[in-house]
């Protein structure tokens, strides 16, 4: 049984500027949304903490959810998208450094399925 994925991203060396930039994560919501071809249910919410803080974003998906925290002090970006539908993998590496300047991309994916199987496994 397949009910998904869900990739769990952290990006640093992030150019701190863009970090605290709503403009930025719409058009990487926008992006991860349009190659992926997952449809929001609603506008992303994005919300702005007084500096020196980040940016929390998040947006409900027919297919679950798409959510980031940015860490401008440290140059980092926190991203969990979760698909209850199988999905292509996406670029992380090559994308964050693109549109924010990540150095160093560290991916995990979670087959949905797998923790299914996992948590069976405990009874």
């Amino acid at each position: 049984m397949d009910i998904g994925a869900e990739w769990l991203v952290d990006a640093a060396g992030c150019d701190p500027q863009l970090l605290t930039s709503v403009g930025t994560l719409q058009r990487l919501f926008g992006r991860l949304m349009r190659e992926l071809d997952l449809h929001p249910i609603g506008e992303p919410a994005f919300h702005l903490f007084p500096p020196p803080g980040g940016i929390t974003g998040f947006v409900v998906l027919t297919e679950s959810h798409l959510a980031c925290h940015t860490y401008p002090e440290h140059g980092v970006i926190t991203l969990n998208l979760y698909c209850c539908r199988p999905r292509p993998e996406w670029p992380w590496r090559e994308g964050l450094a693109e549109i924010l300047g990540a150095t160093q991309v560290d991916v995990r994916t979670v087959t949905r399925a797998s923790a299914l199987r996992e948590l069976a496994s405990w009874r």
